[in-house]
């Protein structure tokens, strides 16, 4: 178990303090929901949570397969829906792999990715699409 502790400051911004390491984030409310869209909106971190995770979770098989992914990146655009109820509606996540498309362990890390924890915690009616561009 982890605990987070979250404090409204006012003017739609709030402070989460990570309770192991204190670490804190601060999000706002976007400028399309009467915010200043100064910080991460909460709705942005779960789209940032999927692709760190997805880049996690395929670091981890990496390493069991002793391959280097340094140097993957994973770009996440977040779609709201247009109108209510206000939710995400897609999530699209580009993930570069420093690797060669020919790559013999391609199909398990991409099944990694497909399989990371955030990806299985999501709503089913949140649309997830993943593009690989392998370019070792």
């Amino acid at each position: 178990m982890v605990e987070a502790l979250i404090t409204y400051e006012g003017g739609l911004r709030c402070i989460a303090v990570h309770g192991p390491s204190q670490s804190t984030i601060q999000t706002d409310a976007p400028t399309d929901n009467m915010g200043k869209g100064e910080r991460f909106s909460p709705t942005d971190l779960v789209g940032t949570a999927l692709a760190a995770c997805i880049a996690t979770t395929m670091g981890i098989v990496a390493g069991r397969l002793d391959v280097d992914l340094t140097g993957l990146t994973a770009r996440v655009r977040k779609h709201m829906t247009a109108g209510p109820p206000r939710r995400i509606a897609r999530l699209e996540v580009e993930i570069t792999v420093p690797l060669p498309a020919d790559h013999g362990h391609r199909a398990r890390l991409e099944a990694a990715a497909q399989g990371c924890p955030v990806r299985r915690s999501l709503h089913p009616e949140v649309e997830v699409a993943e593009t690989f561009l392998w370019n070792g």
